[in-house]
C-alpha cells in the first residue's frame, strides 16, 4: 500500500462517523432510483408477457346486438390476425352474509376449447361443463375477499332473472388485472366480480342467441389503429355499435398504464431532487475538507508528488464513500423493490409479479453519485493546485475583519463572551454559514414536501367523499330510465333524499387532442352529487354548456369560451359542439359536467336517468338494501363509505404507500445533513473549543459556543426551507399525480410544523453527539493541531 492510500485510510477511520452519514445520504437517493426503475420495469414486463401468453385483444367493440356471422367480415379486415364475437352483460350477487347487492359482470366462453381470443388464467377448479348452464368460473380476487371457492353456490341477477349457480373453478384475467365496476375509479375486489359462463348458457341467459354484443380483435403491431377502429365501427353501425377502442382505452389497462407512468414520472423528478440535494451536502463536506487539509496537499507536493496524484488521491476519497453509498443504495432498492411487489398485487392480479432489476439505473446511480461526489472537491483542490509547496505549507492569511460590523458597547453589555463568539463567527465567515444554512434548508424542504403530500392525499380523499359526494347510496340502472323511477325509490322507507344523473360514454376531441371518458348530467343545484370550484364552492350548471375538471381540460389543452367536439357513443350516436363554460377542480378522475336536462335534450332522450344518488336513514340500510336487490332494473348499489374505505386502503396499503417511504428517506437525508453540518463545525473548531477549556471556559460554554451556532443555523433555515418545501411539494406533487387521481399543492400550517420539529429534533439529536465528543476530546492532541 503505498503512503497516499496509507493516508487515505487513515483519514476514512479519522471521518468515519461522516462518511457513513453521507454514504447514507447517497443511498437513500440511490434506493429511491433502483426501486422505481425495478418496479417499473417489472410492471412493464410482467404486464406484456402476462398479455402475450392469453392472447389479449388489441380492439374492444362493444355493439347491442349483431349476428355472429359478422366476425368473418371483421376478421377479413385488413391487419386482423384473430377476431372473437363474445355475450357481455351485468349482473348483481346476492350473497346470504351481506344486505348490499354486489356488482358483477358476466361474460361468455366458448362451449368447447380456448377462446382465440381473452383466455383467463385458471387458478383453482376447472372450467364450466357447457352441458350444465348454472355452472360459472368466477374471479379469483372476488371469491377470495368473500371466502367462496369451487363447490359453493351464489344467487346471481342476470336480465332480470334470478339464478343459484354453481362454482366450479377460480381464474384470473389479463382483461381484468385491475378489477372495478364500470363508472366507478377505485378497486375494491370485495364489492366487483367477473363470472365466466358457457356462450349457450350466457346466450340464453341475454337472449343472444346465434348473436355477440361485443367483438375483440387482435392487430399487426404495423397496422393503424385509427383506420381499424374507423372500418370496424362502419361495420356494426347498423347494429347499434356503441364505438369501438384500442387497448390502450380497456378500463383495467388504463389504471396500470397510469401506474406505470405515474412512477415513470415520479422516478424522473423525485429520485433526482434527493440526489441533488445529497450533492450539494457532499459538496460542502469534501470542500471544508479539502481547505482544511490545505497544509497536508503542500507538504505531500514538497515530497515530489505531482498534482496528478495529489489530485487522484483526494478523487479515491470521494470515490470510497461515493460508491459505497451508491452500493448500499442499490441493494436497498432491490430489498425494497421486492418488499413493494405484494403490494401492488393487491391491486393489479398478475398471476405472479418478480422484481425485475434494471441493469441501467445502477450505472446510473453510481456514475451520478460519483458526478455529484467529485464537483465540490474538484473545484477546491484547482485553486490549491495554483499554490507553490512552500506557500502550501504555510497557514493561510488570517482574514480581514476590519470592515466587518462591530458589536456596539450596548450588545457587548446584553451579550455574554460565548454568545458574542457565536455571533462573530457567523457574521465573519458569511459564505460558510449560508452552506451550512441551506443544506439544512433542502433537508427542511424535503420534510415538508413529503408531510404536504401526505396531507394532499388525505385532503383528496376527504374532498371527494364528503364535500363533493354528499350521498350514502349510489343506485346505477340497466339501461336508462324514465323519470318515475325516481318516485318508485322515494317510495322505499328509509329513502331521505333523491338526486337523479345521466351519465353518457363519450370521446372529446379538440384538435389533435383526443381523450376517451363520459359527461355526467346533474340538475341544476345539486346537493348530494356536486362540482366544486378551485375555492370548492359548488358550481351553478349553466343551461348550456360543460363543465370540465382541471385534469380532462389540461388533457385537452382547452380554456372556457372555446368549443369542444363531442362524439356520443350511446343510442343515435350524435356529434355535438358545445362551448366550455369554466373549469371544475376534481382530484379523482377527469369527469364533466352537463345540466341533465340540456344533456338528454341533445341526445333526443329527455327525462332519461342512469343513476339515482341517495341520502337514507341508516338505520334502514338493510330493508333499504333487500328493497332495491328486488329491483330487476338495478344494475348496482355501492355505499360512498366503502368506495372512501377502499381508496383509502390503496392509498395506505397499495402503490400509494410510496410516500411513506419517501418521507422516511427525506427524514434520513434531514438527519444526515444536520449532523454533517454539526460534525463539520466541530472538526473546524476542535483546537480553538480545546484553547477555550485550557483558558478556563466550562464544558457547557465550550458546548453553548459550538452548538449555539448550529441553534442559529437551523432556526435561520426553517422559513428558509418553508418556501422551498412548497416549490418542492409542487414538483412532487406533478411526478405522483396520475389520470386516476390528483395531488393537490396545499399550504397546511401543520405540516411545515411537522418539518420544523422533524429537523429540531435531529439537531438535538446531533447536538447531543457532538456535545459528547467535546466533552471526552483530549485537550493536548487538540491543541497539537495545526492551524
Amino acid at each position: 500500500m503505498s503512503p497516499l492510500d496509507q493516508k487515505l485510510t487513515r483519514d476514512l477511520w479519522r471521518i468515519k462517523g461522516q462518511a457513513i452519514a453521507i454514504a447514507m445520504v447517497i443511498a437513500t437517493g440511490v434506493t429511491l432510483l433502483v426501486m422505481m426503475a425495478g418496479v417499473i420495469n417489472s410492471l412493464e414486463e410482467t404486464r406484456r408477457v402476462y398479455y402475450e401468453r392469453h392472447r389479449l385483444g388489441d380492439v374492444f367493440a362493444p355493439v347491442k346486438r349483431a349476428p355472429s356471422h359478422i366476425i368473418r367480415k371483421l376478421a377479413a379486415l385488413p391487419g386482423i390476425s384473430a377476431a372473437e364475437g363474445r355475450i357481455t352483460g351485468s349482473a348483481l350477487i346476492s350473497l346470504p352474509s351481506l344486505d348490499l347487492p354486489l356488482r358483477a359482470i358476466a361474460i361468455s366462453l366458448p362451449d368447447s376449447g380456448e377462446p382465440r381470443l381473452n383466455a383467463i388464467h385458471l387458478t383453482d377448479g376447472r372450467r364450466m361443463d357447457a352441458k350444465d348452464a348454472d355452472e360459472i368460473v368466477l374471479l379469483n380476487s372476488f371469491a377470495h375477499a368473500h371466502n367462496l371457492k369451487p363447490g359453493d353456490t351464489l344467487s346471481a341477477t342476470m336480465n332480470g332473472a334470478k339464478r343459484t349457480l354453481t362454482i366450479v373453478g377460480l381464474a384470473q384475467s389479463p382483461e381484468y388485472l385491475y378489477s372495478v365496476a364500470p363508472g366507478e375509479m377505485i378497486s375494491d375486489d370485495s364489492r366487483f366480480g367477473v363470472i365466466w359462463m358457457s356462450r349457450t348458457a350466457l346466450a340464453a341467459a341475454f337472449d343472444m342467441q346465434g348473436a355477440f354484443n361485443e367483438a375483440i380483435l387482435s392487430i399487426g403491431r404495423s397496422n393503424n389503429l385509427q383506420a381499424t377502429l374507423d372500418r370496424v365501427d362502419s361495420i356494426l353501425s347498423p347494429y347499434g355499435g356503441l364505438g369501438s377502442y384500442g387497448l390502450k382505452d380497456l378500463t383495467s389497462n388504463r389504471f396500470v398504464t397510469e401506474e406505470i407512468e405515474g412512477m415513470r414520472s415520479s422516478s424522473r423528478v423525485v429520485p433526482p431532487l434527493f440526489l441533488a440535494v445529497a450533492a450539494f451536502l457532499l459538496n460542502i463536506v469534501i470542500s471544508r475538507m479539502v481547505e482544511a487539509e490545505r497544509e497536508q496537499i503542500g507538504l505531500i507536493k514538497a515530497f515530489g508528488y505531482t498534482n496528478r496524484e495529489v489530485g487522484l488521491h483526494y478523487f479515491k476519497f470521494v470515490l470510497v464513500i461515493a460508491i459505497g453509498g451508491a452500493l448500499l443504495g442499490c441493494i436497498g432498492g432491490i430489498a425494497l423493490g421486492r418488499a413493494m411487489m405484494p403490494l401492488y398485487l393487491t391491486y393489479y392480479k398478475f398471476p405472479m409479479l418478480v422484481f425485475r432489476l434494471d441493469p441501467a439505473s445502477f450505472a446510473t446511480a453510481i456514475l451520478t453519485s460519483i458526478a455529484a461526489a467529485s464537483a465540490g472537491g474538484l473545484l477546491v483542490l484547482r485553486k490549491v493546485f495554483a499554490l507553490t509547496p512552500a506557500v502550501a505549507m504555510r497557514p493561510p492569511a488570517p482574514p480581514d475583519y476590519s470592515r466587518t460590523n462591530r458589536f456596539g458597547k450596548r450588545l457587548n453589555h446584553l451579550l455574554d463572551q460565548p454568545s458574542r463568539m457565536v455571533l462573530r463567527r457567523i457574521t465573519r465567515q458569511p459564505g460558510r454559514m449560508i452552506g451550512s444554512l441551506m443544506g439544512i434548508a433542502c433537508g427542511m424542504a424535503l420534510s415538508v414536501s413529503m408531510i404536504s403530500m401526505l396531507a394532499g392525499f388525505d385532503h383528496t380523499i376527504d374532498l371527494t367523499y364528503t364535500v363533493m359526494d354528499r350521498s350514502d347510496v349510489t343506485v346505477t340502472f340497466t339501461h336508462p330510465l324514465g323519470a318515475k323511477t325516481i318516485h318508485e325509490l322515494e317510495s322505499i322507507p328509509g329513502i331521505i333524499e333523491t338526486e337523479p344523473e345521466r351519465s353518457i360514454a363519450v370521446v372529446f376531441h379538440n384538435g389533435v387532442e383526443s381523450y376517451r371518458g363520459a359527461i355526467t348530467g346533474l340538475v341544476p343545484h345539486p346537493r348530494l352529487k356536486r362540482a366544486l370550484d378551485e375555492k370548492s364552492a359548488p358550481i351553478t350548471l349553466p343551461e348550456r354548456g360543460i363543465i370540465l375538471s382541471r385534469s380532462l381540460a389540461t388533457e385537452l389543452d382547452i380554456q372556457p369560451g372555446e368549443i369542444l367536439n363531442i362524439d356520443v357513443l350511446e343510442g343515435a350516436r350524435p356529434s355535438l359542439r358545445v362551448p366550455v363554460s369554466g373549469v371544475a377542480e376534481s382530484l379523482l378522475g377527469s369527469p364533466a359536467y352537463m345540466q341533465m336536462d340540456t344533456l338528454t335534450r341533445l341526445l333526443g332522450e329527455p327525462g332519461r336517468i342512469s343513476a339515482v344518488y341517495l341520502r337514507i336513514d341508516k338505520n334502514r340500510a338493510s330493508a333499504i338494501f333487500r328493497a332495491l336487490k328486488s329491483r330487476p332494473y338495478v344494475a348496482g348499489v355501492s355505499m360512498k363509505s366503502d368506495a372512501r374505505a377502499a381508496f383509502q386502503k390503496m392509498m395506505d396499503t397499495g402503490a400509494g404507500s410510496m410516500r411513506y417511504i419517501m418521507l422516511v428517506i427525506a427524514a434520513v437525508i434531514t438527519f444526515g445533513i444536520v449532523y454533517n453540518a454539526a460534525r463539520i463545525a466541530f472538526a473546524e473548531r476542535q483546537r480553538d473549543l480545546a484553547s477555550l477549556r485550557v483558558m478556563g471556559f466550562t464544558r457547557s460554554e465550550v458546548s453553548f459556543v459550538l452548538l449555539g451556532e448550529l441553534a442559529v443555523i437551523t432556526l435561520a433555515a426553517l422559513p428558509i426551507g418553508s418556501i422551498l418545501g412548497y416549490y418542492f411539494t409542487m414538483v412532487i406533487a406533478k411526478g405522483f399525480s396520475t389520470d386516476l387521481y390528483q395531488i393537490p399543492i396545499l399550504f397546511i400550517p401543520e405540516s411545515y410544523g411537522r418539518a420544523a420539529l422533524a429537523v429540531l429534533a435531529a439537531s438535538v439529536f446531533s447536538g447531543w453527539i457532538v456535545r459528547r465528543d467535546i466533552d471526552r476530546a483530549d485537550l493536548v492532541s487538540a491543541l497539537k493541531i495545526r492551524e
